[in-house]
């Protein structure tokens, strides 16, 4: 049997707000997260990403309160991530209401955390955001942190290979370069992380037109995360899961309420 394509809405929050620029650059006010959470939800997305790109401790104590507040609207899965530093920090997350956590920074600079959260939790709770760019690596592909402003030396591939290993039960792959560009998902990037994993693969940053989510599939995509296109309406997610469901990729179809 063949697993449903999932479609998932990325809402990036900073000071209670959603955000989006390019590149992680010129950030501009998409809207609010719990409103906009239950509209995708009505819309039919599969899954939702809450990401807090606010470092402060009052970042997280408002990320606390939107994952609260969201849980009790929708009902399809919640992964939120931005500052999880401990096993602590992901049990406040799961008792506010996520369902997954997803983790980047604190997972480079001390990878024994996958290890530590996947044997409390299970695997399933943890996602671990890649966030790579073009780079000279061996693979071509370097890890980056603080919203690929800065780079590591990592390897993307041999990260990968490491961190599922630790049991990280699924990847999110950001395209750095392509993040908010709405030029097409980096098929290269994806192509080359699903030939060292097996585990479930999100593809990140450049969805554009229709036909991108298609060919990021084809590249070994799981799901398919975006955010500019749907909070701009320049897609709906509709639009996205019969354009897919038309050209025979198996996907979950929804009413529009």
């Amino acid at each position: 049997m063949t697993l449903s394509v999932r479609i998932i809405a990325c809402l990036d929050v900073t000071d209670g707000r959603v955000v989006k620029g390019v590149n992680f650059t010129n950030l501009v006010d998409a809207g609010d997260p719990v409103e906009m959470a239950a509209l995708y939800g009505t819309e039919g997305v599969d899954e939702l990403t809450f990401l807090d790109i606010s470092a402060s401790v009052i970042g997280r104590e408002t990320t606390l309160d939107v994952v609260r507040r969201t849980a009790e609207q929708v009902f399809i899965p919640l992964t939120v991530g931005g500052g999880i530093r401990s096993v602590e920090d992901v049990d406040r997350l799961l008792r506010a209401g996520a369902d997954k956590v997803s983790i980047n920074t604190a997972a480079i600079e001390r990878p024994e955390l996958i290890a530590e959260i996947a044997d409390k939790f299970g695997s399933q709770v943890l996602v671990l955001s890649v966030d790579a760019r073009r780079a000279r690596t061996e693979s071509g592909f370097e890890v980056t942190t603080h919203g690929g402003r800065e780079g590591t030396g990592i390897d993307a591939l041999a990260w990968t290979e490491k961190a599922c290993a630790l049991g990280v039960g699924e990847i999110l792959l950001n395209s750095m370069d392509a993040d908010g560009t709405r030029a097409g998902y980096d098929i290269g990037m994806i192509t080359a992380i699903r030939s060292v994993t097996k585990t479930p693969l999100i593809a990140s940053g450049g969805a554009g037109a229709l036909e991108d989510f298609a060919a990021a599939i084809d590249a070994g995509a799981d799901a398919l995360l975006a955010a500019s296109v749907f909070h701009f309406g320049i897609h709906r997610i509709g639009d996205v899961k019969t354009y897919l469901n038309t050209h025979n990729y198996p996907v979950r179809m929804s009413v529009t309420r």
